[in-house]
């Protein structure tokens, strides 16, 4: 039974007993702004947990893809990935322990097949100061579980996690932990939780890789909750069963059961192997890098790991709306892809990697999510054009740093802000590079990377509009989109009609942008489409827009656009638009401010159109255009 099965039919068994079936909730929570993404099965669930009726009934069932952001950096391992399917199921006070229990046990043990003797479960202890007893009931449920498949239900009491590193498994098969392990509230341990609040003890499900020896730096003795890989978690029953009151603990009026299961890790149990990504949702992924790169996965195991987790991620993340950018999920979007291009590298995969990759992901899932396909041709268009953006500056970057490795060079805030601006690196993929190079880091990165950051936006909300003669209107967003606008445009203008085209002024304000330059005639309409053409393209190749101070004359010898009459002092700021050392569309001088990339000028689907071209004065033409 591969994962896809796994995943159908665990919904078909909570279908066949009364569960309604629902779509899984988008990455991105539509109302709870607290956090990023949905990064639990029972997110989406938590106001029908805590009292709200749900349209659906009192039992509901799903598969709920999720994404935990902060698992980024262990990501190469056998075990994690950032993204990941939750399998769930919920009592919203109907059923509770005694049916809970015996049904995953029998999911798994039947429907799954795994043996029992290589599952373990744990219970929670009680508290004694907060007057939560013992979950006795849980521990003799699973007891005559296990002796129906004739296992031996030997009970071990462990208490906290450190408890167990000195204990071990004493033969155990049923364990008691306390609060740091086995039980669920939003604010945690029972003391922590405010009035009003609901909890519960939990019950969780641990398979056996028996091949695997404990590994003693991880503590002293093995457990079911050891780090060291030998037993790994693969379903967890939460009884929602107390609330806190100003008198302590009471049993709710109605108590809800929340379970999540693992996919991956379940299928992983199936194939016996604590290697996630053999099972059949990652296997094609690392069987394509192979063919595209030539490498086997035992050779570059970690860097194969990397990639098929990251792209699952961002194609998921793509099919719902999200597109990379500079903030929020756009930046860990980003960051996931320019992670993944990063280490495709180091398998000799410099060309393609989404257009070859991200089809084999939407290949697994598009059967069983139905908006994968649908949305699959727009997803490759978004991944395609971020991955082109980064290549252009990704030699260039990996340049700056070997430069830094073999200078022994401290890599310092100012490096780390650099790599950013100019070359766009995500600060963390620069300290990534720099761990993996041995080059030190300065101490006090942070605070000067913060430093140069924040004066960067300074100067972007107080620049003067600089070489524009009518000036921006204001510094607002859509003001800076058409002033980024018109410098596409200026490019445009001097590529379609010729380089005598010189800019003589403009005025931008939030309802559209205003363009004078020089030309002797009226443009036709064949050039004026042309260069809307033109200036689309750009937006949609989404280049990065940076800044940089350079000499002034060497930089108007080399090419770099500026207004006519302006008089400029020995150093001027110059924008450019792609890579200032590489492939780039265009270099003016400018004081700013401009977006951050150029397909921000797109959201919404928004494209450049010229409303009206006409006669400023002897020799001087006029643009009037927007973004709609």
């Amino acid at each position: 039974m591969n994962a896809q099965e796994i995943r159908n039919q665990y919904l078909k068994f909570f279908k066949e007993r009364g569960h309604a079936v629902v779509p899984r909730a988008l990455l991105v929570p539509q109302d709870d702004p607290s956090t990023l993404f949905t990064g639990s099965g029972m997110q989406p669930l938590i106001p029908y947990l805590l009292g709200q009726a749900h349209p659906k009934g009192v039992r509901i069932a799903d598969s709920q893809t999720c994404l935990r952001a902060q698992d980024i950096e262990e990501v190469g391992d056998n075990r994690h990935t950032t993204f990941f399917e939750m399998l769930g199921n919920w009592s919203l006070g109907d059923y509770f322990k005694k049916e809970q229990l015996p049904w995953f046990f029998e999911f798994l043990t039947e429907t799954v097949g795994l043996d029992a003797n290589k599952l373990f479960v744990t219970c929670f202890i009680g508290d004694e100061a907060s007057g939560i007893p013992k979950d006795t009931e849980g521990a003799e449920i699973w007891s005559e579980l296990f002796k129906s498949k004739g296992v031996e239900p030997n009970i071990v009491e462990i208490g906290s996690e450190e408890e167990g590193y000195k204990k071990g498994m004493q033969g155990g098969r049923i364990f008691f932990y306390d609060s740091s392990k086995n039980w669920w509230s939003r604010s945690g341990k029972p003391e922590n939780m405010p009035i009003g609040e609901p909890g519960g003890g939990d019950s969780e499900v641990f398979y056996e890789f028996d091949f695997i020896e404990h590994d003693k730096k991880w503590g002293e003795n093995c457990h079911v909750n050891c780090d060291c890989g030998r037993y790994m978690e693969i379903g967890n029953s939460v009884f929602m069963e107390y609330i806190k009151t100003e008198k302590g603990f009471e049993k709710l009026p109605k108590q809800n059961v929340d379970f999540g299961g693992g996919m991956e890790r379940i299928a992983a149990a199936k194939l016996n192997t604590p290697d996630i990504f053999k099972i059949s949702v990652l296997r094609p992924i690392i069987e394509a890098l192979e063919k595209l790169s030539g490498k086997s996965y035992e050779s570059h195991t970690e860097s194969m790991r990397v990639i098929a987790d990251h792209l699952r991620a961002a194609v998921f993340l793509a099919v719902d709306g999200v597109v990379p950018s500079n903030t929020a999920q756009g930046y860990v979007m980003r960051r996931l892809m320019r992670r993944a291009i990063r280490f495709a590298f180091d398998l000799g995969a410099e060309q393609d990697l989404c257009e070859q990759i991200a089809p084999v992901v939407c290949e697994l899932y598009k059967n069983d999510y139905p908006e994968v396909a649908e949305s699959e041709n727009r997803v490759l268009d978004v991944l395609k054009r971020e991955e082109q953006l980064f290549r252009r500056t990704l030699h260039s970057g990996l340049r700056e740093l070997n430069k830094l490795s073999k200078q022994s060079k401290n890599l310092t805030g100012e490096d780390i802000f650099t790599l950013h601006d100019t070359h766009g690196f995500p600060y963390e993929l620069s300290l990534e590079e720099a761990y993996s190079q041995n080059i030190a880091i300065a101490e006090n990165w942070r605070e000067d990377f913060d430093k140069l950051m924040n004066e960067q936006r300074e100067r972007s909300r107080t620049a003067a509009a600089g070489t524009f003669k009518g000036g921006l209107a204001d510094h607002s967003d859509i003001v800076v989109k058409y002033h980024t606008a018109t410098h596409l445009m200026y490019r445009a203008l001097k590529n379609i009609l010729g380089d005598h085209v010189v800019q003589r002024g403009s005025n931008i304000t939030a309802e559209r942008l205003r363009f004078d330059f020089s030309h002797d005639e009226k443009m036709t309409p064949e050039q004026i489409k042309a260069v809307e053409d033109m200036v689309n393209e750009q937006i949609e190749k989404d280049w990065p827009v940076s800044w940089r101070e350079e000499n002034t004359k060497e930089a108007l010898e080399s090419g770099v656009a500026g207004a006519f009459g302006d008089r400029y002092g020995e150093q001027v700021k110059v924008y450019t638009v792609g890579d200032p050392e590489g492939d780039n569309y265009s270099r003016e001088i400018c004081g700013g401010p401009h977006v951050d990339h150029t397909g921000q000028l797109g959201e919404d689907g928004k494209r450049f159109k010229i409303l009206k071209e006409e006669s400023s004065s002897a020799g001087v033409r006029r643009i009037k255009a927007v973004l709609v």
